[in-house]
């Protein structure tokens, strides 16, 4: 048995053990009652607290990562307005420089409209001047043109006497060179003529071929070798044309009548070996032939860059091939520094197109750290509604418990427990 004393009254009453455990249950229970509310109190201000700080956490990342973002859309804007300003102050000095130069040509056409109406007042009084005194200038004229007209028919007879002493010297000297062919071997015909073009490019060497290389091929190496090789430079040290040159002449009385197409081949083996561009044949063959009494004859069309000529077409188809190559050379030149101009501009649009890709991958970045942000603040979100939710369940739970314990009483305490009912009846009625 227990005793347990009235806290109002001091009686001191015996109880059995089962009341006794009741009592203590229920002084437990209210106990644990009420630290269950203390208990839901204290989660629940944790719970906002933790709520507000996870916002005002998520919500201070975002406002990092979005001021970040706008500072370097800003940067990457003013970039491109910097740009924009360089190019539209660029092109408004342009449109500047035509401007005054389009007034400068006004003036000057003013001017010259003011010079050109001068000139015609002028000319309007030489008119003027100048039939006034006609019959005085037809008289002189008159007597100029017999003047002039004796003077042409001497001058006329004097040229007739010159070409016939000229037509007279051509004779001779045809004769001449006939007599000289004719006390030739056929080796000295051929030197002669190499003597001959050696002379004529001499002659012009120092004003038309001030770089060139011209002199006898020596070099035996390959079996056998040309007449001449012809080389040019420009003023860099830099061949641009280069011939090889063959002489080939022949004296009427020689029994063997050669071609000039039985030289082509080994021509254009010397001219391959001697690494040349063209080759060409000085020939004196064939003298009644009339393609090649022409004189310059293309005949690529069997070997390339290979012509024929007669010796008085020697100095002039070297002209004709150096100022070409000096021209495909400075084309060349030109096509290169277009060339570069163009890489530039190639350089120019892949560092735009780098420059837009980049900025695209920053904004692509960007967009998707955003997204990945706004993803990462939805599942805080969610997770704090599954805390939100569970706390409001525990909430629930403990309003239903704190319901049934406030609706617990004596009575209802006592209902099946006849022993403890009449012990608080006898309480009730001391």
């Amino acid at each position: 048995m227990n005793e347990v004393k009235c806290p109002n009254c001091g009686t001191v009453f015996q109880i059995d053990d089962s009341t006794y455990e009741s009592i203590v249950k229920q002084i437990r229970d209210k106990e644990f009652h009420a630290e269950i509310t203390k208990q839901e109190n204290v989660w629940k201000n944790e719970k906002d607290q933790a709520v507000k700080l996870a916002e005002e956490k998520t919500s201070g990342q975002y406002k990092d990562l979005l001021h970040k973002k706008e500072q370097e859309v800003q940067s990457l804007e003013n970039k491109l307005q910097m740009r924009d300003a360089r190019e539209k102050a660029n092109l408004q000095e342009a449109v500047s420089k035509k401007e005054s130069e389009l007034q400068k040509k006004d003036l000057e056409i003013i001017r010259l409209k003011g010079e050109l109406e001068g000139k015609k007042t002028e000319k309007e009084l030489a008119v003027r001047e100048a039939v006034s005194e006609k019959e005085k200038t037809i008289f002189e004229l008159q007597t100029k043109m017999d003047a002039e007209r004796r003077s042409h028919e001497i001058a006329e007879e004097n040229l007739k006497s010159a070409y016939d002493e000229k037509l007279k010297d051509k004779d001779e000297q045809i004769a001449y060179y006939k007599d000289f062919k004719a006390r030739q071997s056929t080796k000295m015909i051929g030197e002669s003529l190499e003597q001959h073009c050696h002379d004529e490019f001499n002659k012009i060497r120092a004003a038309a071929f001030p770089r060139a290389y011209f002199d006898k091929d020596n070099d035996s190496s390959g079996g056998t070798k040309g007449d001449f090789i012809f080389r040019d430079y420009d003023e860099n040290g830099a061949e641009y044309v280069s011939i090889m040159f063959e002489m080939k002449n022949e004296a009427d009385e020689t029994s063997t009548k050669h071609k000039n197409q039985d030289f082509f081949k080994k021509l254009d083996k010397d001219r391959t070996e001697k690494n040349c561009e063209y080759a060409v044949l000085v020939s004196m063959l064939e003298m009644e032939s009339d393609l090649y009494n022409q004189g310059i004859v293309d005949v690529s069309y069997q070997y390339p860059k290979m012509y024929v000529i007669r010796p008085q077409f020697f100095i002039p188809l070297i002209t004709l091939i150096r100022n070409a190559a000096l021209n495909a050379a400075d084309a060349r030149r030109e096509l290169a520094l277009v060339r570069e101009q163009n890489i530039d501009i190639t350089n120019f649009e892949q560092s735009m197109k780098e420059f837009q890709d980049s900025f695209a991958v920053n904004v692509e970045r960007f967009h998707g750290n955003f997204d990945q942000a706004i993803k990462d603040i939805q599942a805080t979100i969610d997770k704090l509604e599954k805390v939100k939710e569970s706390l409001r369940k525990a909430d629930n739970n403990l309003r239903i418990a704190n319901n049934k314990a406030q609706d617990l009483s004596i009575k209802k305490l006592t209902k099946d427990n006849p022993t403890m009912k009449k012990k608080f009846e006898e309480l009730h009625n001391q």
